[in-house]
């Protein structure tokens, strides 16, 4: 029969476990024990919270951020693939793909990181039965090897938010 555990030998709690691994990855070498308080800094990952505004944009209204870096990880908010200020003509899929990672090539540098840094992409794609292929051609070239993980949902057209608007881009991406 197993011998029950002592306190001594429990394993961590999910917030240890995030924590450390999380420290792990700021590059503070060996892993750290979770603070108690929520509100406690992680040693080696700071700034906490800062937002990051495109510099060709003005600033967002203020429920939303264009970026948020906190640590080493840039979180950027979804990139449209079309703004009238950009350019008449709202394009295809594949137009509006390569417009959406120039966006974020931008955010992503003015941020200190870059497209060979994200790590994870996410996309909402209007139609993306018909779409799909166009993202693809699109989003090739945008990032060197190894690409990041990509996902994506689907949508109708009329879904994104604004008319003509056929796909939203938004990335986690490491500051080095």
């Amino acid at each position: 029969m197993a011998e029950p555990r002592s306190s001594s030998s429990r394993r961590p709690s999910r917030r240890a476990a995030m924590t450390a691994g999380l420290a792990t990855l700021a590059g503070t070498g060996a892993p750290v024990r979770a603070a108690q308080s929520s509100s406690a800094q992680v040693p080696g990952w700071g700034p906490r919270k800062v937002a990051i505004t495109r510099k060709d944009r003005k600033a967002p209204n203020p429920l939303l951020s264009h970026a948020v870096r906190s640590g080493p990880l840039v979180f950027l908010a979804g990139i449209g693939g079309w703004y009238p200020e950009d350019r008449p003509d709202p394009g295809d899929a594949r137009v509006q793909t390569d417009s959406a990672l120039r966006a974020m090539k931008m955010i992503l540098e003015q941020a200190g990181s870059s497209m060979a840094n994200v790590l994870k992409v996410h996309m909402t794609i209007a139609d993306p039965n018909r779409n799909l292929p166009l993202v693809n051609e699109g989003y090739r070239g945008h990032f060197p090897d190894p690409p990041p993980a990509r996902s994506y949902s689907g949508c109708g057209v009329n879904e994104q938010g604004r008319d003509h608007v056929l796909i939203q881009i938004d990335c986690i991406a490491l500051v080095e």
